[in-house]
């Protein structure tokens, strides 16, 4: 048996799959909402309303459409559009960096442990154990009590949550694909395990990696926006959604929009990411796709 003739997993590139994921409803709504988070947080960059870093107290409060406010302004008479629109970047930023961090680091120590099994994965999997008995919250506050707070250390702590997530996952992909035949065939015809892992295993556990981090990718938008709410996330006088909700507080009843837009953006981007996950693991995993 020749184990490198053998077919692995369905991948994006395969024949047929942007046919499939046009028909797919959650896939097309999550990827439009994805991409309009992407654009929000690229536009920024080019152009604003208004400068987010300048307060104009007379234009505090502003209802949304008026003094050419399209969504009103804030406590410091701050664009709310502007704020949003360059609020995406902070969002972006530690969920690439944090969820890069997992993916990295998690996915080398599962394939670590699959490859090497005993004690190796046992030790491994038990530092990682660990690991998830500190969330992503109580660790940014450890970091913020030695470091001070800051947007590096929520992407540090988010990072750190998400390695033994990844490392479990891709243990539990990594064994499965270790006791299959042509994994077997592999070991016979000499391959040592480290040319297993990258030539067979890795390829295999690819599609469970993307739509993981893709869904880890919602999870640490929410986690930035609460690490900010709290005031141990991005500082000012950079603009975060989540502390778009900690100013908007204070003022629930005298200007409540103030709080419903950053909600509004947070909610549709961790439903948008989350429904481009499902769609993702919908379409890459061949027991759920329809035969060509």
């Amino acid at each position: 048996m020749n184990a490198t003739a053998l077919p692995t997993r369905q991948t994006p590139a395969a024949p047929g799959f942007w046919r499939r994921a046009g028909r797919h409803p959650g896939f097309v709504v999550g990827g439009v909402l994805a991409l309009a988070l992407l654009l929000a947080a690229a536009l920024s960059y080019l152009w604003t309303p208004y400068s987010v870093y300048e307060v104009h107290m007379d234009q505090k409060l502003l209802p949304a459409g008026q003094g050419g406010h399209l969504l009103g302004t804030d406590a410091f008479g701050r664009d709310v559009l502007s704020l949003l629109l360059v609020g995406a970047r902070a969002s972006i930023l530690v969920g690439v960096i944090a969820v890069g961090i997992g993916l990295a680091v998690g996915t080398a120590l599962g394939l670590l442990a699959a490859a090497r099994r005993g004690w190796v994965e046992e030790l491994l999997m038990r530092v990682c154990d660990f690991g998830l008995a500190f969330p992503a919250i109580l660790t940014a506050i450890m970091l913020t009590a030695v470091y001070g707070p800051g947007i590096v250390n929520a992407i540090v702590a988010i990072g750190i949550y998400n390695v033994p997530l990844f490392a479990r996952i891709a243990r539990a992909g990594a064994n499965a694909v270790w006791g299959r035949d042509y994994v077997l065939a592999a070991r016979v015809s000499g391959k040592g395990p480290w040319a297993i892992t990258w030539q067979h295993v890795l390829p295999n556990i690819t599609a469970v990696l993307i739509v993981q981090a893709t869904i880890r990718f919602a999870i640490a938008i929410l986690a930035e926006a609460a690490l900010s709410y709290l005031g141990l996330g991005t500082q000012p006088p950079q603009p975060s959604w989540g502390r778009m909700l900690s100013e908007a507080q204070t003022l629930m009843f005298q200007a409540p929009q103030l709080a419903v837009w950053p909600g509004v953006a947070i909610a549709l981007s961790v439903l948008g990411l989350n429904l481009l996950g499902d769609g993702l693991r919908d379409l890459l995993d061949p027991r759920l796709s329809p035969r060509q």
